[in-house]
């Protein structure tokens, strides 16, 4: 039987007005899905007309203009239903989820989907809860002491893994999975034997502990910046404190 980094992986990315996952938007996602590393994988791509500008420095970043997402974008409540139910899909059919830096893009998701949907992303996925795999968190659990950035553009020139359009969401995600199978393969010793389902649960205790450690990092210098312990998904504490 092959191991999971040999078998059907999906993945999912987003690009967004920003880096605030309680107040930015979703502009662009894509979710590639692919059965073995040997076999064509298949892309699908949403754009969303988001209802509020794009500032400068995310524009800068993806390149998607107000007047671009105007004319070619759809409105956002439709598409983060479909990006509900698509994962939602996903999950009930057993298949691992590929996102890089998965608090990020989840919490976001989920975000939009209370926004615009009145509902959460675990409403959505109903019994069969994400099995997430997270590049991210995976290296820096794997190779723990090497020095220099994490971002998905540093970890696919350490890897050699092809980028060649970075921040177009579907490119993203084509590379992340593509690191997550190499991750798989180079470490197998030590991770190739686990389940989707273990290596889940397994990364949200490692990055539990690696936020703990820049947390700590930070106090020592002074720094006033918070870093959060939950992965894949961050709560949602205003609601939780209402």
């Amino acid at each position: 039987m092959p191991r999971w980094y040999d078998g059907p992986l999906a993945a999912f990315d987003t690009e967004t007005t920003g880096v605030d996952v309680e107040y930015d938007r979703i502009v662009s996602a894509a979710l590639v899905t692919q059965e073995s590393p040997d076999t064509q994988p298949h892309i699908v791509r949403w754009l969303v007309a988001p209802g509020v500008p794009v500032p400068d420095g995310a524009r800068a970043v993806h390149g998607l203009t107000d007047e671009f997402l105007r004319l070619n974008g759809r409105q956002p409540g439709p598409v983060v239903e479909e990006l509900g139910r698509t994962l939602a899909q996903r999950s009930a059919a057993a298949v691992p989820l590929v996102v890089m830096n998965a608090p990020f893009d989840l919490t976001l998701l989920d975000r939009e989907l209370r926004r615009h949907r009145g509902a959460s992303l675990d409403a959505y996925l109903g019994p069969f809860p994400l099995c997430v795999l997270d590049p991210r968190v995976l290296d820096k659990y794997l190779d723990r002491y090497r020095k220099g950035r994490r971002t998905l553009t540093d970890l696919c020139a350490h890897y050699g893994v092809p980028l060649t359009d970075a921040h177009d969401a579907a490119a993203d995600a084509a590379a992340s999975m593509q690191l997550v199978r190499l991750l798989g393969r180079r470490f197998a010793e030590r991770i190739g034997e686990l389940s989707p389902a273990q290596l889940h649960t397994r990364q949200a205790m490692w990055h539990a502990g690696q936020a703990r450690g820049l947390q700590a990092y930070f106090s020592r210098n002074g720094s006033g910046e918070r870093v959060d312990p939950a992965w894949p998904l961050r709560p949602d504490t205003a609601r939780e404190a209402a």
